[in-house]
């Protein structure tokens, strides 16, 4: 008895396995792309965490800084960001020196903007958290960081992979030497 073509189709095995890997393996690539990119923009977000802390921190270290002071600790926190793009539409940093007059008034004592974010105005009253970190007639160093993460995919414009997104960073920090950290030349 012969057998037919189809049952012989339908009985032949040896194809199982190709058939089976050309299903599994999209996901298995969206996984792997998935988690590359995942990573990445881990990476990124922790190394905009660190240049906020850097920042803050060699700034409150000083007793009294100058405009040249911190453009180079802007140029020190622009290789901490290294390898990811530190150009001024991804990068923008900001080191301020934020008041508190005994009467309960929080204001801008100087303020210092690196590649584009807004400098906030000297003598203005200041908004942020940082008046739950000052005592009256002292002073805290803020430091802020804003970096705009695009994916190495995003060229290929690949609809159910992250395009960008943007991590913002902000550090308070006590003045260590002196009550005070002074920039007389900054505004």
């Amino acid at each position: 008895m012969t057998r037919s073509p189809l049952s012989k189709v339908l009985q032949d095995r040896r194809g199982v396995s190709a058939v089976e890997f050309a299903l599994i393996a999209p996901l298995m690539l969206s996984c792997y792309l998935g988690a590359g990119i995942l990573c990445s923009a881990l990476l990124a977000q922790r190394k905009a965490n660190h240049v906020a802390s850097a920042m803050g921190d060699l700034v409150s270290q000083a007793v009294t800084l100058a405009p040249a002071d911190l453009a180079d600790i802007c140029t020190v926190a622009n290789t901490v960001m290294q390898p990811y793009d530190t150009s001024s539409t991804s990068l923008k940093m900001r080191v301020s020196s934020i008041q508190e007059d005994g009467s309960g008034n929080v204001t801008v004592g100087w303020s210092y903007p690196c590649q584009g974010m807004a400098q906030l105005t000297k003598g203005s009253a200041y908004s942020g958290p940082a008046k739950a970190y000052l005592s009256p007639n002292q002073s805290i160093i803020v430091s802020e960081v804003t970096y705009a993460w695009a994916s190495p995919l995003q060229t290929y414009n690949i609809s159910w992979l992250p395009g960008s997104h943007t991590f913002t960073d902000t550090f308070f920090l006590q003045p260590r030497q002196s009550q005070a950290v002074n920039c007389a030349s900054c505004s």
